[in-house]
């Protein structure tokens, strides 16, 4: 029998049986669209955490004093190690696979301005901490090495804390009495979404000024475990990801030899490493990914049966109709050629409906404005070609055993069928 003339019965048989068509169709398309769509949102959700990762900073890690574990060089376990500026400018002279540091001082002050007043905290720190913090400004200019050399009272504004002290107000070079210290504010951070943080909160709520005039204006109030030079924490830049743990060890050897602890001492120091964070995360999700991407997958393999069952209850309603064509010649490559391209109708055109409303989703999904914990779904290759691969193998399992079973049977038998 012709293609054509295959074709144009296999559209009849189809016009005929629209919603029984519609229903069977229908497990194609939501399975590859199921695909394309959960996957999508899984690697979005990857790369959406890695931004957010992005704003506490890229490949670094923040280090604190803890308690000695264990006895090393005379000294007893269980002392405290009290991190101070002198440490971070050890660990900047002597560890070569360090990139950059910066000690970290924070204190919550009082802050007027000549609109409104808050309480908020105020960080510490070296310029070159605010590139490796990813620290970028929406107004002004950030804190430079000379600011930092003269002790000059210069303040940025997180977001937020610029929405309260200078509501709606210019903001660049005006003054704010910091704990009644005349501060000038200089810059004002772009706006982050940050989801984590360490220390006092996030970067939108801080202000920062240079290390030296934190140190001289605001030292730490004088109590237990408090000394000279203290600060709440270093942060610290590798030279390269790839040299991260050799950079650690060699901080951790730095610091052990200053404060008397074993370099193996876990205890000694608490690092947040946000390398460590990072492929942590990177791994969680790809579980995740991947277990959408089976979900889905799965739910196509079931309308796959769907069109399996659908063609032998059509195999079973056209006995007859086999039986007569037999009788006048039809052979059984004919008949069996005849269902699979039923079958193949209906899974491809399922399946680029399908692929169609799928990356059709997820191209509308990226103008549509979506809460911060729903990420934008990314299209993905290989989602793509997975639906693909598996629609073929619907086509052909759906269709085989049905067709080989119509081409099978007997045209005596088929004419006695009611």
């Amino acid at each position: 029998m012709p293609l054509f003339e295959i074709l144009r019965q296999t559209l009849y048989a189809l016009w005929e049986n629209k919603l029984r068509s519609f229903l069977t169709m229908f497990g194609i398309v939501w399975g590859i669209t199921s695909v394309i769509l959960l996957v999508g949102l899984g690697i979005g959700f990857n790369l959406d955490q890695k931004e957010h990762l992005k704003t506490i900073g890229t490949d670094i890690a923040i280090i604190f004093g803890g308690k000695t574990g264990a006895q090393a060089g005379g000294y007893a376990a269980g002392r405290d190690v009290i991190l101070t500026v002198d440490d971070a400018i050890a660990i900047q002279q002597q560890a070569s696979l360090v990139k950059t540091v910066s000690p970290e001082l924070r204190r919550t002050v009082a802050e007027v301005s000549p609109w409104n007043a808050a309480n908020r905290a105020v960080r510490g720190v070296w310029p070159q901490y605010q590139r490796f913090r990813s620290l970028t400004v929406a107004q002004g200019r950030l804190m430079s090495e000379q600011d930092e050399r003269n002790g000059e009272r210069v303040l940025l504004l997180g977001a937020e804390a610029n929405r309260q002290l200078f509501p709606g107000k210019p903001v660049i070079g005006q003054t704010l009495l910091v704990a009644g210290y005349r501060y000038t504010v200089i810059g004002v951070l772009a706006d982050k979404k940050q989801n984590g943080s360490y220390g006092s909160g996030p970067d939108n709520t801080q202000l920062f000024t240079t290390y030296s005039a934190m140190a001289r204006d605001f030292p730490p109030p004088e109590q237990p475990g408090v000394i000279r030079g203290y600060v709440n924490n270093i942060v610290v830049e590798p030279v390269s990801p790839d040299l991260h743990e050799q950079a650690m060890d060699q901080v951790r050897r730095i610091l052990a030899e200053r404060h008397h602890f074993d370099p193996n001492d876990k205890e000694a120091l608490w690092v947040w490493d946000t390398l460590e964070g990072s492929k942590f995360t990177e791994r969680i999700f790809s579980v995740m990914t991947f277990f959408f991407g089976a979900v889905a997958l799965l739910t196509l393999a079931l309308g796959g049966i769907g069109v399996m069952n659908i063609m032998l209850v059509a195999v079973t309603e056209r006995t007859r109709e086999i039986g007569v064509r037999k009788a006048l010649g039809a052979t059984a490559i004919d008949i069996r050629r005849q269902f699979l391209v039923e079958s193949g109708i209906i899974t491809i055109v399922s399946g680029v409906t399908g692929l169609l409303f799928g990356v059709g989703t997820c191209l509308a999904m990226r103008w549509i404005p979506l809460p911060d914990f729903v990420p934008h779904p990314v299209i993905s290759p290989a989602a793509i070609i997975a639906s693909l691969v598996t629609l073929t193998g619907i086509t052909l399992f759906s269709g085989m055993y049905p067709a080989m079973r119509a081409a099978n049977l007997s045209p005596m038998e088929c004419l006695r069928t009611e």
